[in-house]
């Protein structure tokens, strides 16, 4: 039995699913714990990941194919080619990686690093590792907080350039904020994109953190680097 989702405002060119499932909301919950440490915390959104996935994935394109099982030959589906690309946003998203390969362990995966210049306030690329055409390639994007919405929308918008042509971003929370945003910034840019995540917060606060949030993903995936 599938999973129930809300769909909200189903308005191009961004879908939203807010998926309402009791494992998803439990772990998020334990996610959302500050009292939970990096290494539950890793494996919590490896789960999470997971679920929302198999939502996510409900579109991806599959082929006919002959199997012989023990008994006798019979059809059934494989992944189409060009094979799905699996996109982390760095660093968070790698995060977010190994519980989308484990459920689509043949996909490709590329990385893309996007930031914010200070001044214009517009996200731009400082790496990436992608393929030079994705012509009819889906693109599954990973990014744990849709905060301001620049980076995700920024990043869609780098792989529509390079051919794209249906884009799903997968989120752990969202603020309206962002959601907002990047329905503004990608108006124009005439492909798919379906935005799945496990809960639509409150607000963004003073300094641009989700409320109520899980504080910031990369420290508590990773530490704090300094």
């Amino acid at each position: 039995m599938r999973s129930r989702y809300a769909t909200y405002a189903n308005v191009s060119p961004v879908e939203l699913r807010v998926i309402s499932h009791p494992l998803v909301s439990h772990k998020l919950s334990l996610l959302r714990d500050r009292r939970t440490d990096s290494p539950s915390f890793r494996r919590l959104v490896e789960e999470l990941v997971m679920l929302l996935a198999y939502e996510a994935t409900d579109q991806i394109r599959v082929e006919p194919t002959e199997i012989e099982t023990p008994i006798q030959k019979t059809l059934g589906v494989r992944l189409s080619k060009p094979r799905p690309l699996v996109v982390p946003i760095l660093r968070a998203g790698l995060g977010m990686l190994d519980g989308m390969t484990r459920l689509m362990p043949s996909a490709e995966v590329g990385f893309v690093g996007m930031v914010r210049d200070e001044e214009t306030l517009e996200p731009f690329t400082y790496a990436e590792r992608l393929p030079r055409d994705l012509s009819g390639r889906q693109c599954y994007v990973l990014d744990p907080m849709l905060a301001t919405g620049g980076s995700l929308a920024g990043t869609v918008q780098f792989l529509v350039n390079r051919g794209a042509d249906h884009i799903t971003c997968i989120c752990l929370i969202a603020a309206p904020e962002g959601i907002e945003r990047m329905r503004n910034l990608l108006a124009e840019v005439g492909v798919p994109c379906t935005l799945v995540v496990a809960a639509v917060d409150e607000r963004l606060n003073e300094v641009g953190y989700i409320v109520p949030g899980l504080g910031d993903a990369g420290d508590r995936l990773y530490g704090r680097a300094e």
